[in-house]
Protein backbone atom coordinates (compact mmCIF):
# COMPACT_ATOMS: atom_id res chain seq x y z
CA UNK A 1 0.00 0.00 0.00
CA UNK A 2 1.41 3.41 -0.52
CA UNK A 3 2.46 6.20 1.71
CA UNK A 4 1.52 9.28 1.65
CA UNK A 5 3.38 12.42 3.73
CA UNK A 6 1.20 15.01 4.67
CA UNK A 7 1.29 18.59 6.52
CA UNK A 8 -1.46 19.17 8.68
CA UNK A 9 -2.90 21.47 11.20
CA UNK A 10 -4.29 20.57 14.55
CA UNK A 11 -6.90 22.40 16.42
CA UNK A 12 -4.94 24.56 17.99
CA UNK A 13 -3.21 26.11 14.88
CA UNK A 14 0.11 24.04 14.86
CA UNK A 15 1.61 22.49 12.03
CA UNK A 16 2.41 18.62 12.05
CA UNK A 17 4.27 16.57 9.72
CA UNK A 18 3.98 12.55 9.14
CA UNK A 19 2.97 10.01 6.98
CA UNK A 20 0.15 7.19 6.01
CA UNK A 21 -0.45 4.29 4.80
CA UNK A 22 -3.43 4.58 2.46
CA UNK A 23 -4.79 3.05 -1.18
CA UNK A 24 -4.69 6.49 -3.11
CA UNK A 25 -4.69 10.51 -1.89
CA UNK A 26 -8.05 10.81 -1.11
CA UNK A 27 -8.26 7.79 1.78
CA UNK A 28 -4.95 9.06 2.69
CA UNK A 29 -7.05 12.36 3.35
CA UNK A 30 -9.70 10.82 4.95
CA UNK A 31 -7.69 9.24 7.11
CA UNK A 32 -6.01 12.62 8.43
CA UNK A 33 -9.02 14.14 9.46
CA UNK A 34 -9.88 10.65 11.22
CA UNK A 35 -6.78 11.89 13.82
CA UNK A 36 -8.63 15.37 14.19
CA UNK A 37 -6.08 16.83 11.68
CA UNK A 38 -6.85 19.52 8.90
CA UNK A 39 -4.60 18.46 5.59
CA UNK A 40 -2.78 21.62 3.59
CA UNK A 41 -0.42 19.52 1.60
CA UNK A 42 -0.64 15.64 0.98
CA UNK A 43 1.93 13.83 -1.29
CA UNK A 44 2.63 10.22 -1.89
CA UNK A 45 6.01 9.32 -1.33
CA UNK A 46 8.83 8.94 -3.85
CA UNK A 47 6.50 11.25 -6.47
CA UNK A 48 7.32 14.42 -7.75
CA UNK A 49 5.87 16.48 -5.49
CA UNK A 50 8.09 15.04 -2.47
CA UNK A 51 11.16 16.20 -4.65
CA UNK A 52 10.09 19.43 -5.82
CA UNK A 53 9.27 19.90 -1.72
CA UNK A 54 13.25 18.37 -1.04
CA UNK A 55 14.27 21.25 -3.00
CA UNK A 56 12.57 24.29 -1.19
CA UNK A 57 15.39 26.29 0.65
CA UNK A 58 13.17 27.01 2.90
CA UNK A 59 10.62 25.02 5.44
CA UNK A 60 6.45 26.02 5.85
CA UNK A 61 7.41 27.35 9.53
CA UNK A 62 10.18 29.80 9.00
CA UNK A 63 7.82 31.02 6.15
CA UNK A 64 5.27 30.99 9.17
CA UNK A 65 7.31 33.09 11.52
CA UNK A 66 8.40 35.74 8.58
CA UNK A 67 4.86 36.40 8.52
CA UNK A 68 4.43 36.57 12.37
CA UNK A 69 7.18 39.13 12.13
CA UNK A 70 5.57 40.94 9.57
CA UNK A 71 2.88 41.64 12.09
CA UNK A 72 4.42 42.62 14.73
CA UNK A 73 6.03 45.12 12.64
CA UNK A 74 3.18 46.81 11.14
CA UNK A 75 2.23 50.53 12.38
CA UNK A 76 0.01 50.16 15.65
CA UNK A 77 -3.04 53.00 15.26
CA UNK A 78 -3.81 54.97 17.43
CA UNK A 79 -7.17 54.62 19.38
CA UNK A 80 -8.94 56.96 17.79
CA UNK A 81 -8.71 55.96 14.59
CA UNK A 82 -9.74 52.39 15.23
CA UNK A 83 -12.95 52.55 13.94
CA UNK A 84 -14.98 49.62 12.04
CA UNK A 85 -18.66 50.21 10.03
CA UNK A 86 -20.80 47.62 10.86
CA UNK A 87 -20.98 46.56 6.78
CA UNK A 88 -16.94 45.86 6.90
CA UNK A 89 -17.77 43.67 10.27
CA UNK A 90 -20.38 41.95 8.77
CA UNK A 91 -18.57 40.84 5.98
CA UNK A 92 -15.45 39.93 7.99
CA UNK A 93 -17.59 37.25 10.50
CA UNK A 94 -19.41 35.28 7.13
CA UNK A 95 -15.83 35.82 5.40
CA UNK A 96 -14.33 33.67 8.84
CA UNK A 97 -17.41 31.54 9.43
CA UNK A 98 -17.10 30.72 5.67
CA UNK A 99 -13.35 29.28 6.16
CA UNK A 100 -14.13 27.85 9.31
CA UNK A 101 -16.98 25.72 7.80
CA UNK A 102 -14.91 24.92 4.69
CA UNK A 103 -12.69 23.07 7.11
CA UNK A 104 -9.73 24.92 8.18
CA UNK A 105 -8.60 25.62 11.60
CA UNK A 106 -9.49 29.49 13.42
CA UNK A 107 -5.52 30.04 12.71
CA UNK A 108 -5.15 29.37 9.64
CA UNK A 109 -8.77 31.02 8.52
CA UNK A 110 -7.35 34.50 10.38
CA UNK A 111 -4.10 34.16 8.74
CA UNK A 112 -5.82 33.54 5.24
CA UNK A 113 -8.26 36.99 6.13
CA UNK A 114 -5.03 38.63 7.43
CA UNK A 115 -3.38 38.75 4.30
CA UNK A 116 -6.58 40.01 2.23
CA UNK A 117 -7.90 42.45 4.91
CA UNK A 118 -7.79 46.15 3.39
CA UNK A 119 -9.53 48.01 6.48
CA UNK A 120 -6.30 49.08 8.70
CA UNK A 121 -8.25 48.44 12.19
CA UNK A 122 -9.43 45.41 11.19
CA UNK A 123 -6.41 44.21 10.05
CA UNK A 124 -4.17 45.21 12.42
CA UNK A 125 -7.02 43.67 15.32
CA UNK A 126 -6.17 40.75 13.34
CA UNK A 127 -3.16 40.46 13.88
CA UNK A 128 -3.38 41.09 16.96
CA UNK A 129 -5.68 37.88 17.36
CA UNK A 130 -3.11 35.12 15.51
CA UNK A 131 -0.78 36.41 17.56
CA UNK A 132 -2.82 35.80 21.05
CA UNK A 133 -4.48 32.97 19.78
CA UNK A 134 -0.63 31.41 18.60
CA UNK A 135 0.21 32.13 22.56
CA UNK A 136 -2.77 29.99 24.13
CA UNK A 137 -6.00 32.36 24.75
CA UNK A 138 -8.57 31.16 23.07
CA UNK A 139 -10.77 33.37 20.38
CA UNK A 140 -12.92 34.88 22.59
CA UNK A 141 -10.23 35.80 25.01
CA UNK A 142 -8.40 37.34 21.88
CA UNK A 143 -11.51 39.41 21.12
CA UNK A 144 -12.03 40.53 24.22
CA UNK A 145 -8.77 42.57 23.86
CA UNK A 146 -10.02 44.62 20.92
CA UNK A 147 -13.49 46.08 22.88
CA UNK A 148 -13.15 49.13 19.93
CA UNK A 149 -13.93 46.64 17.39
CA UNK A 150 -15.53 43.68 19.09
CA UNK A 151 -18.58 44.66 20.72
CA UNK A 152 -19.54 42.40 24.65
CA UNK A 153 -22.44 40.93 22.34
CA UNK A 154 -19.67 39.62 19.72
CA UNK A 155 -17.42 38.39 22.31
CA UNK A 156 -20.52 36.68 24.58
CA UNK A 157 -21.60 34.82 21.72
CA UNK A 158 -18.13 33.83 20.24
CA UNK A 159 -17.15 32.18 23.57
CA UNK A 160 -20.65 30.00 23.74
CA UNK A 161 -19.87 28.81 20.23
CA UNK A 162 -16.38 28.10 21.38
CA UNK A 163 -18.06 26.01 24.26
CA UNK A 164 -20.46 24.39 22.22
CA UNK A 165 -17.97 23.29 19.15
CA UNK A 166 -20.17 25.10 16.95
CA UNK A 167 -18.66 28.56 16.09
CA UNK A 168 -18.47 28.66 12.71
CA UNK A 169 -23.10 28.73 12.85
CA UNK A 170 -22.28 31.20 15.55
CA UNK A 171 -20.17 33.83 13.51
CA UNK A 172 -23.20 33.19 10.93
CA UNK A 173 -25.49 34.10 12.88
CA UNK A 174 -23.80 37.41 14.35
CA UNK A 175 -23.58 38.31 10.58
CA UNK A 176 -27.14 37.66 10.03
CA UNK A 177 -28.01 39.67 13.55
CA UNK A 178 -25.66 42.92 12.06
CA UNK A 179 -27.53 42.29 8.69
CA UNK A 180 -30.53 42.90 10.34
CA UNK A 181 -29.78 45.59 12.71
CA UNK A 182 -28.14 47.63 10.05
CA UNK A 183 -30.90 47.21 7.71
CA UNK A 184 -33.67 48.66 10.34
CA UNK A 185 -31.25 51.48 11.69
CA UNK A 186 -30.75 52.33 7.29
CA UNK A 187 -34.56 52.60 7.68
CA UNK A 188 -34.78 54.95 10.27
CA UNK A 189 -31.90 56.85 9.08
CA UNK A 190 -33.55 57.65 5.46
CA UNK A 191 -36.55 58.30 7.14
CA UNK A 192 -34.93 60.84 8.67
CA UNK A 193 -32.66 62.53 6.16
CA UNK A 194 -35.92 63.79 4.40
CA UNK A 195 -37.39 66.05 7.42
CA UNK A 196 -33.64 66.86 7.92
CA UNK A 197 -32.59 68.50 5.01
CA UNK A 198 -35.98 70.41 4.28
CA UNK A 199 -35.60 71.96 8.01
CA UNK A 200 -31.96 73.18 6.76
CA UNK A 201 -33.03 74.56 3.91
CA UNK A 202 -36.01 76.14 5.69
CA UNK A 203 -33.81 78.07 8.19
CA UNK A 204 -31.13 78.87 5.30
CA UNK A 205 -34.07 80.39 3.42
CA UNK A 206 -35.54 82.19 6.16
CA UNK A 207 -31.92 83.35 7.44
CA UNK A 208 -31.40 84.84 3.76
CA UNK A 209 -34.58 86.42 3.91
CA UNK A 210 -34.32 88.11 7.44
CA UNK A 211 -30.64 89.22 6.85
CA UNK A 212 -30.60 90.49 3.33
CA UNK A 213 -33.55 90.90 1.67
CA UNK A 214 -36.24 92.20 4.15
CA UNK A 215 -33.64 95.10 4.92
CA UNK A 216 -33.83 96.74 1.35
CA UNK A 217 -37.11 96.36 1.25
CA UNK A 218 -37.09 98.33 4.42
CA UNK A 219 -34.89 100.63 3.01
CA UNK A 220 -37.64 101.15 -0.46
CA UNK A 221 -40.53 101.59 1.96
CA UNK A 222 -38.88 104.55 4.10
CA UNK A 223 -38.28 106.30 0.61
CA UNK A 224 -41.56 105.76 -1.08
CA UNK A 225 -44.11 106.13 1.70
CA UNK A 226 -41.99 109.46 3.33
CA UNK A 227 -42.76 107.84 6.72
CA UNK A 228 -46.39 106.66 6.34
CA UNK A 229 -47.77 103.47 8.21
CA UNK A 230 -47.32 99.84 7.22
CA UNK A 231 -49.87 97.12 7.29
CA UNK A 232 -49.75 94.95 10.55
CA UNK A 233 -48.30 91.89 8.64
CA UNK A 234 -45.26 94.02 7.35
CA UNK A 235 -44.84 95.58 10.31
CA UNK A 236 -44.81 92.10 12.20
CA UNK A 237 -41.96 91.06 9.60
CA UNK A 238 -39.75 94.15 9.48
CA UNK A 239 -39.53 93.83 13.60
CA UNK A 240 -38.64 90.27 13.41
CA UNK A 241 -36.14 91.02 10.77
CA UNK A 242 -34.67 93.49 12.65
CA UNK A 243 -34.77 91.18 15.64
CA UNK A 244 -33.11 88.19 14.05
CA UNK A 245 -30.14 90.49 12.60
CA UNK A 246 -29.45 92.21 15.56
CA UNK A 247 -29.83 89.29 17.84
CA UNK A 248 -28.08 86.54 15.07
CA UNK A 249 -25.11 86.06 17.00
CA UNK A 250 -26.75 85.57 20.20
CA UNK A 251 -29.45 83.24 18.59
CA UNK A 252 -26.38 81.05 17.33
CA UNK A 253 -24.64 81.01 20.67
CA UNK A 254 -27.70 80.27 22.63
CA UNK A 255 -27.83 77.37 19.98
CA UNK A 256 -24.79 76.13 20.55
CA UNK A 257 -25.07 76.43 24.16
CA UNK A 258 -28.19 74.47 24.01
CA UNK A 259 -26.76 71.59 22.48
CA UNK A 260 -23.46 71.38 24.49
CA UNK A 261 -25.68 71.62 27.74
CA UNK A 262 -28.07 68.41 26.16
CA UNK A 263 -24.23 66.75 25.76
CA UNK A 264 -23.65 67.42 29.33
CA UNK A 265 -26.96 66.01 30.41
CA UNK A 266 -26.77 62.72 28.66
CA UNK A 267 -23.66 62.15 30.36
CA UNK A 268 -25.68 61.76 34.05
CA UNK A 269 -27.95 58.90 34.45
CA UNK A 270 -30.69 60.95 35.38
CA UNK A 271 -30.10 63.28 32.47
CA UNK A 272 -29.56 59.94 29.99
CA UNK A 273 -32.96 58.38 31.06
CA UNK A 274 -34.83 62.11 31.16
CA UNK A 275 -33.53 61.85 27.33
CA UNK A 276 -34.33 58.68 26.44
CA UNK A 277 -37.88 58.93 27.91
CA UNK A 278 -38.65 61.59 25.90
CA UNK A 279 -37.86 60.04 23.13
CA UNK A 280 -40.07 57.45 23.72
CA UNK A 281 -43.25 59.51 23.83
CA UNK A 282 -42.30 61.94 21.58
CA UNK A 283 -45.28 62.45 19.19
CA UNK A 284 -45.09 60.71 15.37
CA UNK A 285 -41.43 59.56 16.27
CA UNK A 286 -42.01 58.24 19.70
CA UNK A 287 -43.71 55.09 18.67
CA UNK A 288 -41.15 54.20 15.82
CA UNK A 289 -38.31 54.38 18.04
CA UNK A 290 -40.19 51.97 20.85
CA UNK A 291 -40.62 49.96 18.68
CA UNK A 292 -37.19 49.85 16.89
CA UNK A 293 -35.66 49.36 20.73
CA UNK A 294 -38.66 46.38 21.33
CA UNK A 295 -37.02 44.66 17.67
CA UNK A 296 -33.56 45.35 19.07
CA UNK A 297 -33.91 43.64 22.43
CA UNK A 298 -35.81 40.75 21.13
CA UNK A 299 -33.48 39.79 18.41
CA UNK A 300 -30.40 40.33 20.55
CA UNK A 301 -31.87 38.10 23.42
CA UNK A 302 -33.20 35.66 20.88
CA UNK A 303 -29.28 35.55 19.15
CA UNK A 304 -27.70 35.12 21.90
CA UNK A 305 -29.76 32.48 24.03
CA UNK A 306 -29.98 30.58 20.51
CA UNK A 307 -26.44 30.47 20.78
CA UNK A 308 -25.88 28.88 23.85
CA UNK A 309 -25.53 31.91 26.00
CA UNK A 310 -27.36 31.45 29.81
CA UNK A 311 -30.21 33.76 30.36
CA UNK A 312 -28.73 35.64 32.48
CA UNK A 313 -25.67 36.30 31.20
CA UNK A 314 -27.61 36.85 27.70
CA UNK A 315 -29.69 39.38 29.88
CA UNK A 316 -26.39 41.57 31.26
CA UNK A 317 -25.26 42.51 27.70
CA UNK A 318 -28.37 43.40 26.41
CA UNK A 319 -28.75 45.56 28.83
CA UNK A 320 -24.87 46.89 28.11
CA UNK A 321 -25.91 47.03 24.45
CA UNK A 322 -30.06 48.52 24.96
CA UNK A 323 -28.51 51.83 23.27
CA UNK A 324 -31.98 53.59 25.71
CA UNK A 325 -31.31 54.41 28.98
CA UNK A 326 -35.19 53.75 29.88
CA UNK A 327 -34.98 49.97 28.50
CA UNK A 328 -31.66 49.28 29.83
CA UNK A 329 -33.65 50.04 33.63
CA UNK A 330 -36.20 47.65 32.77
CA UNK A 331 -33.50 44.96 31.06
CA UNK A 332 -31.92 45.25 34.32
CA UNK A 333 -35.13 44.63 36.86
CA UNK A 334 -35.58 41.44 34.41
CA UNK A 335 -32.66 40.23 34.91
CA UNK A 336 -33.13 40.64 39.08
CA UNK A 337 -36.48 38.87 38.94
CA UNK A 338 -35.40 35.84 36.70
CA UNK A 339 -32.37 35.61 39.10
CA UNK A 340 -34.17 35.21 41.52
CA UNK A 341 -36.29 32.41 40.21
CA UNK A 342 -39.08 34.07 38.56
CA UNK A 343 -40.24 33.91 34.83
CA UNK A 344 -39.29 36.65 31.99
CA UNK A 345 -42.91 37.57 31.44
CA UNK A 346 -44.31 38.46 34.19
CA UNK A 347 -41.59 41.05 34.83
CA UNK A 348 -41.46 41.93 31.15
CA UNK A 349 -45.48 43.10 31.87
CA UNK A 350 -44.71 45.03 35.04
CA UNK A 351 -41.66 46.98 33.53
CA UNK A 352 -44.79 49.20 31.24
CA UNK A 353 -42.00 49.52 28.67
CA UNK A 354 -42.72 46.96 26.45
CA UNK A 355 -46.37 46.18 24.72
CA UNK A 356 -49.12 43.30 25.72
CA UNK A 357 -48.30 41.51 22.47
CA UNK A 358 -44.36 41.18 23.75
CA UNK A 359 -45.48 39.73 27.23
CA UNK A 360 -48.33 37.21 25.56
CA UNK A 361 -45.93 35.87 23.26
CA UNK A 362 -42.67 35.58 25.26
CA UNK A 363 -45.83 33.98 28.21
CA UNK A 364 -46.44 31.44 25.71
CA UNK A 365 -42.18 30.59 24.46
CA UNK A 366 -41.59 29.75 28.16
CA UNK A 367 -44.76 27.60 28.26
CA UNK A 368 -43.77 25.79 25.20
CA UNK A 369 -40.14 25.74 26.00
CA UNK A 370 -38.79 28.02 22.43
CA UNK A 371 -38.38 31.17 24.43
CA UNK A 372 -35.31 32.54 22.15
CA UNK A 373 -37.16 30.70 18.60
CA UNK A 374 -40.58 32.91 20.17
CA UNK A 375 -38.19 36.04 20.69
CA UNK A 376 -36.84 36.09 16.83
CA UNK A 377 -40.63 36.17 15.90
CA UNK A 378 -41.17 38.63 17.68
CA UNK A 379 -38.11 40.64 16.50
CA UNK A 380 -38.96 39.48 12.57
CA UNK A 381 -42.50 40.92 13.71
CA UNK A 382 -41.66 44.37 14.70
CA UNK A 383 -39.11 44.86 12.26
CA UNK A 384 -41.73 44.47 9.57
CA UNK A 385 -43.38 47.02 11.87
CA UNK A 386 -40.86 49.69 11.81
CA UNK A 387 -40.65 49.15 8.02
CA UNK A 388 -44.13 50.07 7.78
CA UNK A 389 -44.06 53.42 10.23
CA UNK A 390 -41.11 54.62 8.26
CA UNK A 391 -43.18 54.63 5.21
CA UNK A 392 -46.76 55.89 7.09
CA UNK A 393 -44.26 58.81 9.03
CA UNK A 394 -42.63 59.62 5.14
CA UNK A 395 -45.89 60.05 3.60
CA UNK A 396 -46.98 61.94 6.59
CA UNK A 397 -43.99 64.26 6.64
CA UNK A 398 -43.32 65.40 3.45
CA UNK A 399 -46.40 67.42 2.72
CA UNK A 400 -46.93 68.88 6.35
CA UNK A 401 -43.03 70.37 5.80
CA UNK A 402 -43.86 71.79 2.51
CA UNK A 403 -46.64 73.17 3.34
CA UNK A 404 -44.73 74.81 6.44
CA UNK A 405 -42.42 76.01 4.41
CA UNK A 406 -45.19 77.60 1.86
CA UNK A 407 -46.81 79.01 4.57
CA UNK A 408 -43.96 80.70 5.83
CA UNK A 409 -42.23 81.82 2.58
CA UNK A 410 -45.57 82.80 1.53
CA UNK A 411 -46.22 85.10 4.70
CA UNK A 412 -43.29 86.65 3.90
CA UNK A 413 -43.97 87.40 0.66
CA UNK A 414 -47.39 89.02 0.88
CA UNK A 415 -46.28 90.81 3.87
CA UNK A 416 -43.52 92.56 1.34
CA UNK A 417 -45.89 93.17 -1.02
CA UNK A 418 -49.05 94.92 0.68
CA UNK A 419 -47.39 98.37 0.78
CA UNK A 420 -45.98 97.76 -3.06
CA UNK A 421 -49.73 97.36 -3.57
CA UNK A 422 -50.19 100.39 -1.70
CA UNK A 423 -47.84 103.17 -3.40
CA UNK A 424 -48.91 101.57 -6.45
CA UNK A 425 -51.99 102.74 -5.90
CA UNK A 426 -51.14 106.23 -4.90
CA UNK A 427 -49.25 106.14 -7.48
CA UNK A 428 -52.60 105.91 -10.19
Amino acid sequence: MPTFHFTAMDAKGSEQEGTVEASNQNAAIASIREQGLFPTEVYEAGSAAEKKKGKKPAPRKAKKKSSSDMMKMQIRLPSFMIRVKTKVLMSYTRQLATLINAGLPLLRGLQVIYRQEKNPALNQATAGLIESIQTGSTFAEALGQHPRIFSRLYVNMVRAGELGGVLDVVLIRLAEFMEKAQRIRSKVVSAMVYPVVVLCMAVAILTFLMIVIIPKFEAIFDDLLEGAGLPFLTEVVLNTSRTFAARAPFVLAAVFGFVVLMKLIKKTARGAYGMDWIKLHIPLFGQLIRKTAVARFTRTLGTLMTSGVPVLQALSIVRDTAGNEVIAVAVNKIHDSVKEGENMAQPIGNSGVFPPMVVSMVEVGEETGELPEMLMKIADSYEDDVDNTVAGLTSIIEPLLIIFLALVVGTIVVALFLPLVSIIGQLG
